[in-house]
């Protein structure tokens, strides 16, 4: 190679690299001069400075799972007659002959030993109609009491049957049942069962008419997708049509309050019962066993939790996530969730070479360009009542350290995580630096 040749070279390398010089000059005059750049910075309080009203919200890993034996109800030493039953009734002399024997009924379910006697429901008024005597009142009796308040009715004033133990013999042939609907809208949390939109009419056996039976016939107990309560809607329409004449009015008296209508939690009305599964130990819920009882034309719901979710963009990419149910999530857990980058898996030295000390997120980048540095600006979003809203910036490089920094996700926050004006300069730089550097490289390698 002659000496002019090796002199062009090295002064085409110098003018390649002026070029670079000064193609990174022009381009970070761009960026400063851009309304993009002068308006970067979104008006955002940061963390350390906004006030624990805000910040301060119920937390779901301080809530613990409420106990199901408060979804039962008691079951009686022994079992009570009601409307509704049909218990089989032998009277001797009345029924049949001595020396007849008596009909034999076997139950469907197969819980309860066999029945006999003739069928007789005990009708609404709690009584049961017999032959030759006047109507017998068996409500609240166990099937012992109602045997000998008939014997007795049978000898007393007029012997019409002889005295005996084995001259009356009550069982019971149907037990009354509760029929409630079950709407559920959660997806369900066991496998090859699907609940979502759901609605189930169920027959409750009598002492079984609870809530935890319901919930075991439907599919059991609601899944992580589904809010932590239950609420049970009592009454006919027009308990409704009431319920929403008390609300709209309610509504109408503090209408002055501009927000009230809008954000202020409404009160239940009396025809609904609300039954939480996870509360807070320091207030327990407040409910009885009467609450958990269900009766006919009770309609269970178990709510979905579609609502509770939050937003990304930015750095993350618009999207929409559901939030845990059961534990908080903080803006790290967040960001991980939507595989979001947290800080450096190196020590950074390798991208002055073009090499690794990245993490999975910053191997590539826009428009081609590798970003050597992870984004550090992370500002959350949060609607307040009456219409206003709060950004609040977190330094995602200090929340990794300091535990106060990590600001718990609430349902619709808006969580924006962005590259500093430092860290768009350096990754602009320094892509820039590689390519310069891999150029050289090549010029080397042809000369």
């Amino acid at each position: 190679m002659s000496i002019s040749a090796a002199r062009g070279g090295r002064c085409n390398r110098r003018t390649r690299s002026g070029r670079t010089i000064l193609s990174a000059a022009v381009t970070l005059c761009c960026l400063l001069q851009t309304g993009c750049m002068r308006d970067r910075y979104i008006d955002a309080i940061p963390i350390a400075r906004v006030p624990r009203e805000i910040l301060k919200v119920p937390r779901r890993d301080d809530l613990k799972e409420i106990s199901l034996l408060r979804l039962r109800q008691d079951t009686p030493e022994n079992y009570m007659l009601g409307p509704g039953d049909t218990v089989g009734v032998w009277v001797r002399g009345v029924h049949g002959t001595d020396d007849e024997s008596p009909p034999i009924y076997y139950p469907e379910d197969g819980n309860r030993p066999p029945a006999v006697g003739v069928p007789y429901p005990v009708r609404e008024d709690g009584t049961i109609s017999l032959p030759i005597i006047d109507p017998i009142n068996v409500e609240g009796m166990s099937l012992v009491e109602a045997t000998n308040a008939i014997r007795m009715a049978y000898i007393y004033p007029e012997p019409i049957i002889r005295e005996g133990e084995e001259s009356v013999t009550v069982t019971l042939i149907r037990q009354r049942k509760t029929r409630v609907m079950v709407i559920r809208e959660e997806a369900g949390g066991v496998e090859g069962v699907s609940k979502r939109g759901t609605g189930q009419i169920v027959d409750l056996p009598a002492y079984e008419n609870d809530v935890l039976r319901a919930l075991s016939m439907t599919g059991g107990l609601p899944g992580t997708d589904a809010k932590n309560e239950i609420l049970i809607y009592r009454g006919l329409y027009e308990a409704g049509v009431d319920a929403d004449s008390v609300l709209s009015q309610i509504c109408e008296d503090d209408c002055e309050d501009n927000c009230f209508c809008n954000e202020a939690p409404l009160p239940d009305p009396p025809s609904v019962t609300r039954i939480p599964l996870r509360y807070n130990p320091a207030a327990p819920p407040q409910f009885d066993q009467q609450d958990v009882i269900l009766e006919d034309g009770d309609i269970v719901i178990i709510r979905s939790r579609e609502r509770e979710t939050f937003y990304t963009a930015g750095v993350l990419g618009g999207g929409e996530y559901q939030l845990p149910r059961d534990k908080d999530l903080d803006i790290l857990g967040a960001i991980a969730m939507v595989s979001g980058p947290l800080g450096e898996t190196g020590t950074g030295v390798g991208a002055l070479s073009g090499g690794g000390g990245r993490g999975g997120f910053g191997g590539g980048g826009r428009g081609g360009q590798q970003q050597f540095c992870q984004p550090t600006d992370a500002i959350v979003i949060r609607e307040l009542p009456c219409g206003s809203q709060i950004s609040m910036r977190v330094n995602l490089n200090r929340a990794l350290q300091n535990p106060r920094e990590r600001i718990i996700i609430q349902p619709g926050d808006v969580i924006v995580v962005r590259y500093t004006l430092g860290e768009e300069i350096g990754n602009v730089l320094l892509n820039l630096f590689q390519f310069n550097f891999l150029w050289g490289l090549g010029g080397n390698a042809f000369n």
